[in-house]
C-alpha cells in the first residue's frame, strides 16, 4: 500500500471548520413544547437559551466532538493521515475536552485557535423516540473566528485542506480560508455542507472552482441545488457535470452508494448495507475521511470510494458520529484490507 505520508509535508491534512462539541439526549414528543421551532429543524440559539433547554432535561447529556470538517478530520488521523485542525475552540471546559479528545485521536492540536471568554461551540441533539434529531445550536466561540485570523502560515507544511461548507455562510472568512491554503501549496477540498450553503453560494462557489478546488463532495440534495437547472438528472450525470468545472466530483446519495467523476473517468461506489440504522449524523463526514485517507495515500478511486462507503456506514449504526472505540478496532483492518496490496 502506498505510503500516506509525504516526507516534505508536516501534515498529510489540516481540517478547517467550527470544533462544535455535539450534546445528545433523548427526550419525549411532549419536551419539544418547551423549544422554539419545528420539530425536526435546526435553530440557532445563544448561550442563554442553550443553558435554558439543557436546565429543563431530566439529566446531563451525553457528548461528543462534533462539526463537519473536525469530524472528517477525527476519522482521517484514526485511519492514519497525518493531520491538525484550524478553528476557534472556546474558554471554557468543553473547549479542553474537545482539545484533549482530538489529541487522543492523534489531531495535532496545535493550529486551534482559542477565544478568550466565550464558551465553546454547542449542537444540542433532541432525539424523541421515533429516532428524530431537532437541533439547537450556539456558535459560541466558533463563530468568532475572523479572516485578519487566517494565513498561510496556519497551512505550512500541509498537503490538503479540507474545508466545510458552513463557512461558506461568512464568505469573506471562506475566502480567506482558500487563499491562504492555496499560497501554503494545499491541494484543497470543500464539502457543500447543506442545501441552504449551495442556495446562497451558488455564483461564489462556481468562481472558486474555476480559481481550483482540486474536490467537491455533496449529497442528493446539494447536488441538486447546485443544478437547479435540470430536475430529473441522474446523479451520474450530475456527477460528470460537476467534474465538468475542473473538479473531483463525489456525489453521494445514501443508502445507494455513491458517484465518483474525475475528468473522463467515472465510477459507480457500491453501498455497504446497514440492516438497522440507530443515528445518521456524520456519516457524511466520515465518508469523506475514508476518501480523503485512500486519495491521499494515492488509492485508485475505487478503492478510495470503497473505504469512504465502509466508515460512513460504520457511522450510522451507533449514536453521534464518532466510532465507538471498541468498533473502530474491528473496523481499521477492514479497511485497510481495501487497499492495492504491496
Amino acid at each position: 500500500m502506498p505510503s500516506a505520508s509525504s516526507p516534505s509535508a508536516s501534515f498529510d491534512l489540516i481540517g478547517v471548520g467550527s470544533p462544535i462539541m455535539d450534546l445528545f439526549a433523548r427526550v419525549p414528543d411532549a419536551f419539544l413544547r418547551n423549544v422554539a421551532g419545528d420539530k425536526g429543524g435546526m435553530v440557532l440559539v445563544d448561550h442563554d437559551e442553550m443553558q435554558r433547554i439543557i436546565g429543563l432535561l431530566d439529566g446531563e447529556p451525553a457528548y461528543s466532538t462534533g462539526g463537519s470538517a473536525a469530524n472528517a478530520t477525527y476519522n482521517a488521523a484514526r485511519l492514519g493521515l497525518r493531520s491538525t485542525f484550524l478553528g476557534k475552540l472556546g474558554h471554557d471546559a468543553l473547549a479542553k475536552i474537545y482539545r484533549d479528545s482530538f489529541v487522543a485521536a492523534g489531531v495535532d492540536g496545535s493550529r486551534f485557535k482559542q477565544h478568550a471568554s466565550r464558551a465553546n461551540a454547542r449542537c444540542l441533539a433532541l432525539v424523541t423516540p421515533d429516532a428524530q434529531r431537532t437541533l439547537r445550536t450556539d456558535l459560541g466561540a466558533a463563530m468568532t473566528l475572523t479572516p485578519a485570523e487566517v494565513s498561510a502560515a496556519d497551512f505550512q507544511g500541509c498537503r490538503h485542506a479540507h474545508i466545510e461548507g458552513y463557512l461558506v455562510f461568512n464568505r469573506d472568512l471562506a475566502e480567506a480560508v482558500l487563499t491562504a491554503a492555496r499560497a501554503a501549496g494545499c491541494t484543497t477540498s470543500l464539502d457543500l455542507s447543506s442545501f441552504e450553503v449551495v442556495n446562497a453560494s451558488r455564483d461564489w462557489l462556481f468562481r472558486q472552482f474555476k480559481q481550483g478546488i482540486d474536490i467537491v463532495f455533496a449529497n442528493e440534495d446539494e447536488i441538486r441545488a447546485l443544478f437547479p437547472d435540470d430536475k430529473t438528472a441522474s446523479y451520474e450525470a450530475l456527477a460528470r457535470r460537476l467534474a465538468g468545472h475542473g473538479v473531483l466530483a463525489a456525489v453521494k446519495v445514501g443508502k445507494d452508494g455513491a458517484w465518483l467523476a474525475h475528468g473522463q473517468e467515472l465510477h459507480r461506489i457500491a453501498p455497504v448495507p446497514v440492516a438497522n440504522v440507530v443515528d445518521t449524523n456524520g456519516a457524511g463526514d466520515s465518508w469523506a475521511a475514508g476518501f480523503l485517507y485512500g486519495h491521499l495515500s494515492n488509492w485508485p478511486l475505487p478503492a478510495s470510494g470503497a473505504l469512504a462507503s465502509l466508515i460512513g456506514s460504520e457511522t450510522v449504526m451507533h449514536m453521534g458520529p464518532i466510532i465507538p472505540d471498541t468498533h473502530w478496532k474491528v473496523l481499521h483492518p477492514k479497511a485497510m484490507a481495501l487497499g492495492p496490496k504491496n
